[in-house]
């Protein structure tokens, strides 16, 4: 299995406002096999004669579009309609942080406002409805366990974030089985995703979350990250385009999963629980470092401040970021944590608060 260090394809930025975020996140869900009333159809297999040209073929894709109110920004990306009434299978780090989203139908052209059903914050998985949807054409979805290299495919999706008809490129399965690192460009962390089916197709930022289709227009992935690096050949650069796309039985794997509403140690489903607080790790010290308290969330009304260091939450140590971000999965708006900090002076602090309602992670 290869190994790549990749930026990743995801949300494009609206122009003028910052960058979208750049995470890539591990994978993690079983096989489920049942499902409730509006169950995703399952994957298609599709025959070798099935193969012979490509496709241009691109019903039920959406352009998803959100705001970061807390970061001041905008970003965009794709999504692939699962049901007639509206639920959308998209990558986790489209909606990731947003505050409000709304998918564009391409079919229809419509937009609808969109809520969270649930997401994978390690699969890079997410599932949300479109509000008031009706009568959607839906994707065709084919296994990807038939997907060999040199497979003619095509990637479809909202590039560069302009909206409108979708963008449709088509290449080639180059590898299989991949694992991409990307880099974080706000936080500087890294993220790995592995099992990928690597393309040269030119996937771009936006195109995250859309389809990855065989010559049979069914999808057989989920765009999710891509690179373009140059290689010299006498005086000319030739582009080298490497796209990756998440194999079609795991993203809906993890889709029937967030359907059947059953949360897991990297599912969460329905809203976001939010403390408030934006942290940093401690140094050599444990704890999660607040470097920010956002205004008018529980953190600021129970008077926590910027350069404590909370070490507790609920009955469990914190000892980093990161495991802060864990323990607030497993929580939902409206419920009662105790918090406890230390402050700069060394003194240590608690109080019992209700946390907020706020975006995904």
């Amino acid at each position: 299995m290869s190994d790549h260090r990749v930026r990743r394809g995801v949300r494009a930025a609206i122009p003028m406002l910052l960058a979208a975020l750049l995470a890539l996140l591990v994978p993690g869900c079983r096989v489920m096999e049942s499902g409730g009333p509006e169950d995703v159809p399952p994957p298609v297999r599709t025959t070798e004669a099935e193969k012979a040209e490509p496709s241009g073929r691109k019903p039920g894709v959406v352009n998803i579009e959100t705001e970061q109110e807390l970061n001041g920004t905008r970003a965009a990306g794709t999504g692939i309609v699962l049901t007639p009434n509206g639920l959308v299978l998209t990558n986790n780090h489209v909606i990731k942080g947003a505050t409000a989203i709304t998918g564009t139908d391409t079919d229809n052209r419509r937009t609808y406002p969109a809520e969270v059903v649930g997401y994978d914050r390690a699969g890079d998985i997410a599932v949300v409805r479109l509000t008031g949807a009706a009568r959607l054409k839906t994707a065709a979805f084919a296994s990807a366990s038939g997907v060999n290299v040199g497979d003619v495919v095509t990637a479809v999706g909202n590039a560069g974030g302009k909206g409108g008809a979708p963008t449709v490129v088509t290449g080639r399965v180059t590898a299989l089985d991949q694992a991409v690192t990307a880099r974080d460009d706000s936080s500087g962390t890294s993220e790995r995703l592995t099992g990928l089916i690597e393309t040269n197709a030119p996937i771009k930022p936006g195109d995250s979350g859309g389809p990855l289709l065989d010559t049979a227009g069914k999808v057989i992935g989920v765009n999710t990250a891509a690179s373009a690096g140059t290689s010299a050949k006498g005086t000319q650069e030739k582009k080298n385009h490497r796209g990756y796309a998440i194999p079609s039985d795991r993203a809906l794997e993890i889709a029937r999963q967030i359907q059947r509403g059953e949360a897991s140690s990297t599912v969460h489903i329905g809203p976001t629980a939010m403390l408030g607080v934006k942290v940093r790790s401690n140094g050599r010290s444990p704890g999660a470092l607040v470097a920010e308290v956002v205004p008018g969330s529980p953190a600021e009304a129970a008077r926590i401040p910027a350069g404590a260091a909370i070490v507790a939450f609920g009955d469990d140590a914190v000892d980093s970021p990161s495991a802060l971000t864990t323990l607030m999965h497993y929580r939902h708006p409206g419920d009662t944590v105790r918090i406890e900090w230390t402050t700069r002076q060394g003194a240590r602090m608690s109080t019992t608060l209700r946390l907020a309602e706020g975006p995904p992670q």
